[in-house]
């Protein structure tokens, strides 16, 4: 299927090490996993992949470099057919590498990652035809200077915005005045912010039209247009966990281009959901048409 839709996808690219284990190590343990993968990573990187997935045209803004490594991550990105816009192409350090370990009994997973922290570009750096015939941007908050740019040329071409407010990053509040969809985690806590209700409270004065908080395997809590609700999410046998947030943003930037905020929602966490049977954040796509 083929939607013909373009999408950008701010913010961070990793090397994922992915280990399937019985259990996390103890202290001093060393442990042998049951399976293992390498993948591209990174919450835009992988919303990046889903959109390509379910049909559509899509490209990562982040910084990648010149090390060796990233062919790895190049490779990925390619056999996903994702493009990469590089933000310092003549970067020569290791790109950012997370390792993570997915227990097998639970599903549940252990990241330990350098994030974007040394790898900041800035504004300067995006490429001019960024977001040329893009018709939805995405903005994960790692790239914080890049993605408030981004944000302020697409709002004067009126392309819609989304974020994934997986966690508060300082400077996030210069880029959510211009959000359309902010579809955040439970574990998202803007200053002050302690709860859910404080949390819509916040995005809300901000004016951001269409709001989402997930929760997991619980229902995901939304406002809408003066409407507030809730949706029920499917209730599957986890496998693995990783990603499944990543994977969601990337469905609903697909469904959002194709119908209204709960609709899109609600077809995310379907597609989200049947992630998490697989191990990785790859092997699903091969039991999803």
């Amino acid at each position: 299927m083929t939607n013909d839709n373009y999408g950008l996808f701010v913010g961070l690219v990793t090397l994922d090490l992915i280990y399937l284990a019985e259990t996390a190590p103890k202290n001093n343990q060393k442990i042998v996993a049951v399976d293992y993968t390498v993948a591209a990573g990174g919450p835009a990187t992988n919303a990046a992949v889903t959109f390509s997935h379910l049909g559509n045209q899509a490209t990562v803004l982040g910084v990648v470099g010149s090390h060796p490594m990233t062919q790895l991550i190049r490779q990925d990105l390619a056999n996903c057919r994702v493009a990469i816009a590089d933000l310092d192409p003549n970067h020569t350090a290791a790109p950012s590498v997370s390792s993570i370990i997915v227990a097998q009994a639970t599903g549940e997973r252990a990241v330990v990652s350098m994030n974007a922290v040394k790898t900041q570009a800035p504004s300067a750096s995006i490429p001019l035809d960024s977001l040329q015939n893009i018709d939805i941007v995405l903005i994960d908050g790692h790239q914080i200077a890049v993605g408030h740019a981004i944000a302020q040329l697409a709002k004067a071409k009126n392309i819609p915005i989304a974020i994934d407010g997986g966690s508060w990053k300082p400077g996030f509040e210069k880029i959510l005045p211009f959000v359309d969809y902010a579809i955040c985690s439970a574990n998202f806590h803007p200053p002050n912010c302690h709860t859910t209700t404080e949390v819509f409270a916040y995005l809300r004065s901000l004016n951001i039209p269409h709001i989402a908080i997930t929760h997991g395997e619980q229902p995901i809590q939304y406002f809408s247009a003066g409407n507030s609700g809730i949706i029920d999410v499917p209730q599957i046998q986890a496998i693995d966990t990783l990603g499944a947030g990543d994977i969601f943003h990337g469905a609903f930037c697909n469904y959002i281009l194709q119908g209204n905020f709960t609709d899109a929602l609600t077809k995310a966490a379907n597609v989200a959901a049947n992630a998490c049977r697989f191990f990785g954040t790859r092997r699903w796509m091969d039991f999803h048409c």
